[in-house]
Parts: structure tokens; sequence; C-alpha cells
């Protein structure tokens, strides 16, 4: 689905109040599910969550740590449900023999990076996950999940949007109330800049939650090929807005944006349209690196890789190292 215009208003709308008994329910079924009591997994778990649904960055945040930890001597593993794939048993993913629609097109994304398990079931991926030869898990979402006990949650929020409206799907973006996720987070990851973030992460300060700011950024690699390119984007993410504005922000002009909704399949044909089109008018057609997950390699398609960039590094290492030190 694309998210609608109404969740990012700063006050709830007419079609918010109007679906807010709905959302009522939602939120408190969803609180209710997030108080049972989880497994205890055999490796410590790290979970890199969010609030709303739609993108905020979980899965750049979940390599930029899986990094840091390398960098420390630890071994991760990510664990992932792999949404849009087909698994329904606990797989681990090689991208070699397996496409997006067997494991969904983040866990392909994780793959290139680490050992990835595409598991609905989270206890019995967090099994498999034992058997890799990894010493620490980390949970690509799940923080309303409770199947599995946490060792640390991180809490991933978009600067610009927050939590949108403040209500529960579908009246607004929040999977379960704001107010009954904050006794499950442990740190806030901020990912960019904006008044409605700002907000959430001064909520965080006053519980005493610790707050790292972060942005994406472009892979140095691509950006001489953006500078003053004439572009035609396409994106089927959480907020395909932002991919256009990152692509304008690396000099890119723009001349026309294609935008999908999240985890878009393609249709046969519809990206060949798509690169004929550019062709025709002189355009570099660039998508995102999701995207590129779900299409076949393509000549002349350009891809632009992020990676999230945190201001503490140092802070959240500690934080991790304290976290899953345990037996």
């Amino acid at each position: 689905m694309r998210a609608p215009g109404f969740w990012t208003a700063p006050e709830p709308t007419l079609p918010a109040r109007l679906l807010w008994p709905l959302g009522a329910i939602v939120g408190t079924i969803g609180a209710r599910r997030m108080r049972k009591p989880g497994a205890r997994a055999a490796l410590p778990v790290i979970c890199i969550g969010n609030f709303t649904a739609g993108g905020a960055g979980k899965t750049p945040t979940a390599l930029a740590l899986a990094a840091l930890l390398r960098r420390a001597g630890r071994s991760p593993v990510f664990l992932t449900r792999g949404h849009g794939g087909r698994a329904r048993t606990p797989l681990l993913v090689d991208a070699a023999i397996h496409d997006h629609r067997a494991v969904g097109d983040e866990p392909l994304l994780l793959a290139r990076a680490g050992p990835t398990i595409v598991s609905p079931d989270r206890v019995a991926g967090a099994a498999l996950a034992a058997t890799t030869g990894a010493d620490v898990i980390l949970m690509d979402d799940g923080l309303q999940n409770p199947s599995l006990k946490k060792d640390l949650v991180l809490a991933v929020l978009d600067g610009e949007t927050g939590v949108g409206n403040g209500l529960c799907l579908p009246a607004g973006p929040l999977r379960v109330p704001l107010e009954a996720q904050w006794p499950f987070v442990d740190a806030l990851v901020l990912m960019g800049y904006g008044a409605a973030g700002a907000r959430v992460a001064a909520e965080a300060a006053r519980r005493g939650k610790p707050v790292f700011r972060a942005r994406l950024a472009p892979d140095p690699s691509v950006l001489d090929r953006l500078d003053g390119a004439r572009v035609l984007a396409f994106a089927g993410i959480g907020r395909p807005e932002k991919f256009f504005r990152t692509l304008e922000d690396c000099g890119a002009s723009l001349i026309e944006r294609v935008a999908l909704p999240d985890h878009h399949v393609y249709r046969p044909g519809e990206v060949q349209a798509l690169m004929a089109h550019a062709t025709a008018r002189g355009l570099v057609p660039v998508t995102t690196e999701k995207d590129a997950a779900r299409l076949p390699a393509l000549e002349g398609l350009l891809a632009l890789p992020v990676t999230a960039r945190f201001e503490d590094e140092a802070g959240l290492a500690a934080l991790a190292a304290e976290r899953i030190a345990r037996p």
C-alpha cells in the first residue's frame, strides 16, 4: 500500500477522525500483544524496529550496526520476516539461488553483508540463526512482535514525519499507541531532521532514553554519475519522495518521477517500458537498491545505494556491547 497523506498531518483530519474508532481497537489489541512474554534465544537479540508502518530506515540501520559489531569482534546474523517472500519456514538466504519472490527484497540486501535468516516465526528463526556460527542476532523489524525476548531494542524514526498524526492504523501510521510502545524501547535512532522527529526525540530524552542521530548518505561512487544528470526516478518504497529528494541533493535534475507502493511487484515489461521511455527522452533511469533487488539485471539502470551514518557511532557501539554481554 501507499501511505495516505492524512497520516502525516500534524493533527488528525476528517478521514483520520472517522477511522479513529477502528484505530483504537487495533492499537488496544497490539498493546495487549506486546505485553506477552517472549522466549529467550540462545544468542543475544538486538531488535531494530519502528513505531509506525512504512519505511523509516530500519534496514540501513541494521546494516550499519552490523558493521559496528564486526569491528568490535562480533559475528552478527540478520533475522527478518521476509516481507513479500514465499518462505514460511526458517531459511538461510542464499543470493545465488533465492530471489525476492522467495525471500523478499530486504533480505537480499542484508545477505550481501552477512548471514541472513528469513522466518515469519521469530523463535524458529532464532534457533536456526544459532547454528550459523554467529554470536548475536540483529532482528530487522519486530518491535511489536513479543515472541522473542530482546536484549536491546532500537526504534528507528524518520525525522521528517515522526509519528504523523499520532493515531493507530488505519487512522494513522502507528502500529500501537506510542505511550504503550515506549516501555519496550531502549533507545531512539532519529533518521534525518525535522520538527516532527525532534518532538519524539525530546520525549525520548525526557524518558531517559538515548537518542542516536543518523542520516542516509548516498554511496560516493555514484555521485559523479548523478551530478547534473537528467533523471527518470522510480521507487516502490515506504516514502518514494524521500528517495527523490536524495537524488536532488546529489545534484540530479528529476525530469520525471514515478512513485509506486511499498514492495511493489513489477509486472513483466513494466520496467522495460520505463527504461525505453527514459532512453527516448535522454534521461538516466534511477531507482533504489531495494527496488533493484526485485528486478532483473538491466543495462543502463542505476541503483542508488545509501548507508546509515551515525553522529555517535562510539556511543551506539558501547550501548550494544553492554546489552549483549551476557552468558
